[in-house]
């Protein structure tokens, strides 16, 4: 029995062990008019065997691509695109840094910090007053998902001028939105009564 665990590899199993064996034979072929019509019978086969991502920007780019990585980089044909290098396909993704600066009220998360900055840079005037009254009420928002009992405006007020370092102020005439509990309410199941006949 000829069984998969002792086969070759496939390099990409999305497509198979019998498009990986056709890459293996194009790799056999000397002659190059040959193995150019080859190649573009495998990217078609290639093609059809995922037809939902025909859509996407570049996907035949993407097929030669894939041609030449599981031909292991050795296949030498005409493609409408550059070959590809290996270190660039297997090159290891920048990691990504992680703020380090902590973040004062976690119950607000830090887009609220940074919108906050935003309205402080921003001319005095109604858009400023605006913004900074949908940051306070998005702030109240934030605090009742974490305390559903006890969240005072006053605590939310207080909380605006000690993070902007009163540089932020309520227009006179702000009232606070009314902030809905959206949790599901959980009936009590009616107790099973038979049918009466």
């Amino acid at each position: 029995m000829d069984y998969n665990t002792q086969r070759k590899h496939l390099v990409l199993p999305e497509y198979g062990r019998h498009v990986q064996q056709m890459v293996d034979q194009l790799l056999e072929v000397e002659d190059i008019d040959n193995r150019n019509r080859m190649a573009k019978s495998i990217i078609a086969v290639m093609g059809n065997m995922n037809p939902h991502l025909r859509d996407i920007n570049d996907f035949k780019h993407k097929l030669w691509d894939h041609l030449h990585v599981m031909a292991n980089f050795n296949l030498e044909i005409e493609s409408p695109y550059p070959k590809p290098e290996a270190s660039v396909i297997y090159e290891k993704p920048k990691s990504v840094p992680y703020p380090s600066q902590p973040i004062k009220y976690k119950h607000y998360g830090r887009s609220i910090s940074m919108m906050i900055d935003e309205a402080i840079a921003m001319e005095p005037g109604e858009q400023k007053e605006a913004l900074t009254s949908l940051i306070v009420n998005h702030m109240k928002k934030s605090y009742l998902i974490w305390n559903k009992d006890s969240v005072s405006d006053e605590d939310i007020i207080r909380d605006i001028k000690e993070l902007s370092d009163g540089k932020l102020t309520l227009p006179p005439d702000f009232k606070f939105n009314e902030v809905r509990d959206n949790s599901p309410v959980h009936k009590p199941r009616k107790k099973y009564q038979p049918r009466k006949k």
